[in-house]
This record gives C-alpha cells, structure tokens and sequence, in this order.
C-alpha cells in the first residue's frame, strides 16, 4: 500500500497561486494598457477641433433707423453677445447651481458629480440625471460630436480637458452664456433677457435669474412664452439648489417663490416693418454674397 504524501499537495498550492497571481497581474496589465491607449486616441482627436470655433457665434444682421436706433434683425441666429461682467450676478449663481456647483474646483470631469449621477440614476432605476460639466455641455454644444452614446462621451470628455487647460474659467463659462438656448429662438443669455423680461441680462432679478437657468435643460418644453407655469416650477427647483449649497437663505427663497413673474408679451412685427425689411433684404442681395447674409452679424 502506497501513502500520499501530503508535500506533495502542499508544493501544488504555492504553484496554483502563482499562476493566479500572474493571471490577475496581467489582466490588470492589460486592462491599464488599454485605458491608456484610449485615452491618447481621444486625446489625440479632441486636438484635432480648432479651439477658435468657441468664439463663432453668429448673431443677427441689426438694421438701424435713421437714427441711428435698432430698428430689427435678419438672418443669423437671434444672439447677442455679452461679457461675462455684463451679466447679472444672480443668474451665474444661479446657472452654476443647476449645472455645475463645483465648475470652480474641478478640471472639466467632475467625479464626484459622476458618482452622484450614477448613484441617484440606480436608484430610480432611470437616467434621471446626468453628470456633464458646464465645460463639458460647452464642448458638445460647440462642435459635432454625434449622438447619445460612449463614443461621444468619450470625445467630449478629453474636449472638457482640452478647453480648461487652454482657458480661464470665466473665458469657458462667458462662452457657455452665449452659446446656450434659451427657447423661443433665443440663444444667449442677453437676448433672452431682453426677450423674456425686456431688460439686460445684468438687471436680472434673482427670482429672473433663477427662471432663465432653471430653463436651459428642457427650453423648447419650458419656454415661458409657451409654458410659463412650467418655467416658475423649473425656477423654484433652482431656488431649493441655492439654498442647497448656501447661496441662498431658505426664508428669501420661499418669499421669491411667492413673487409674480411677469414675462413680456412676444413681439411681432408691423406691416411696415416687413415691407421695410423686405426692401432692404433685396437690395443687400445687389451687393453681398448669398453667404454672407445668411451668416448674419451685419449691421
């Protein structure tokens, strides 16, 4: 009768767990490589896009009265361009509240928003929430980066990168106001002040402020011209944010909620107006290229 050693189990187990160690190793080996070789393809891509594309944002041609005074606007899109300086302090808080409450401490991905995204999206089982930063939203707003899917998020991230490591922050988020739709075909934060509210964009009330920001995810849907009850809920969401991270007291945010917004009726334009327009329409069709009054920016 021949006895099993009990050596010779022994000697197998260390020989077992070195082939499962090397295993895991070069697995992880594996999975860093390939990381990193994704990230320097979409690095490499996000170089490619041309970073003075930020700045081309068509606005309308202005056609003066004799007066010198603006009598309306062709072509382009209906933007009018402001510095970050020239626009009201209540709406960047309130801006920066709905989209990105840390756009000042992070470097174009956010993390911790990321984390948040996916925590509160398992939970109720539904994308309810997203995690793009102000400097992310930018980048998709500003070039073509295809659909919702992992590709375009990808191209978007290493744009974020891209666009914080070449400009200030107050450069990404004047950009951001500028660029953005308000609804109604309105782009820009100044146009859609003087639209909504008849005013400039740095007279914005906080209760203003609040409304326009609350806005910027769903326009088309909340537009207060077409859904003004709809806009006040979005309005009252920024405010309970404001008070979230202490920009805001609690008892001055449940008194704004009780203000009554008053939205400017929407302007339409005279018989004259059109026949002047339409004037004027022929005649620059004399002396400039079909392009260059599509393009708008005219005055």
């Amino acid at each position: 009768m021949v006895r099993k050693s009990r050596r010779s189990k022994s000697a197998r187990a260390p020989k077992k767990h070195g082939v499962l160690f090397r295993t895991v190793r070069s697995v992880l080996l594996l999975g860093v490589l390939l990381v990193f070789g994704v990230v320097l393809l979409y690095g490499m891509w996000a170089a490619v896009y041309p970073l003075d594309r930020l700045g081309e944002m068509p606005q309308r041609s202005i056609v003066y009265d004799m007066d010198g005074r603006p009598l309306s606007r062709l072509h382009g899109e209906n933007r009018i361009v402001v510095k970050l300086e020239d626009v009201s302090e209540h709406f960047v808080d309130a801006l920066l509240a709905r989209e990105d409450s840390r756009f000042y401490s992070h470097r174009g991905i956010d993390p911790i928003g990321i984390a948040r995204a996916i925590m509160r999206n398992v939970m109720a089982r539904s994308v309810r929430q997203g995690a793009s930063t102000i400097t992310q939203q930018l980048a998709r707003n500003t070039y073509p980066l295809g659909g919702r899917n992992l590709h375009r998020k990808a191209l978007e991230a290493m744009l974020a990168l891209r666009l914080e490591a070449k400009l200030s922050k107050d450069e990404i988020l004047e950009h951001y106001m500028n660029r953005i739709y308000f609804g109604s075909g309105f782009y820009g934060i100044e146009t859609a002040s003087q639209a909504y509210f008849g005013k400039p964009s740095k007279d914005l009330s906080k209760s203003e402020g609040a409304l326009l920001a609350g806005i910027i995810r769903s326009p088309g849907r909340f537009s207060p011209f077409n859904n003004l009850e709809g806009a006040i809920k979005e309005r009252n969401t920024v405010l309970d944010r404001l008070v979230a991270i202490d920009k805001l007291e609690k008892e001055e945010a449940e008194s704004i909620k009780r203000w009554p917004v008053k939205v400017q009726e929407r302007s339409t334009r005279s018989s004259q107006e059109n026949y002047a327009m339409d004037a004027i329409m022929r005649d620059l069709d004399f002396i400039l290229q079909n392009q260059q009054t599509e393009d708008g920016g005219l005055h």
